[in-house]
């Protein structure tokens, strides 16, 4: 299902309003880890809105999303403050850790770290190969 146009403004405002929330109202609450809103996703009634996580300088990531989680209340009272006059409804929020950045440092130390022989060398073995 594709996303409709006011979802998608929807989804924009709450990313930014949500970043500038992290960054000063609940600054003190998770001590050094850096907060970054990844993507928001809004349902098409406008009620939920799924927002993606990622965090850096965190021991325990699992850790700081349950405690994002039990301050969500006051995210959310943060957010109806700033865009009252925006929304009908201020949505409910789903967090979830976006684990997307890691997964690509993962998979670019897995390339790194592969013997690849360069083009030259490979057609040698394949004409002959029994010669090193």
């Amino acid at each position: 299902m594709t996303e409709t146009k006011r979802q998608r403004q929807i989804a924009r405002q709450i990313h930014k309003d949500l970043g500038e929330i992290f960054q000063k109202e609940l600054r003190g609450v998770f001590g050094s880890t850096f907060v970054t809103i990844t993507d928001v996703k809004v349902t098409p009634d406008l009620a939920i809105a799924r927002v993606y996580l990622s965090f850096l300088q965190a021991k325990d990531k699992q850790e700081v999303l349950e405690k994002i989680q039990e301050h969500g209340k006051v995210i959310r009272m943060h957010l109806g403050q700033r865009v009252r006059h925006q929304f009908r409804i201020v949505p409910d929020f789903q967090f979830y850790l976006d684990d997307t950045a890691e997964y690509a440092q993962k998979i670019e130390e897995l390339f790194a770290d592969l013997d690849i022989p360069d083009e030259e060398e490979s057609i040698r073995k394949l004409n002959h190969p029994y010669k090193d």
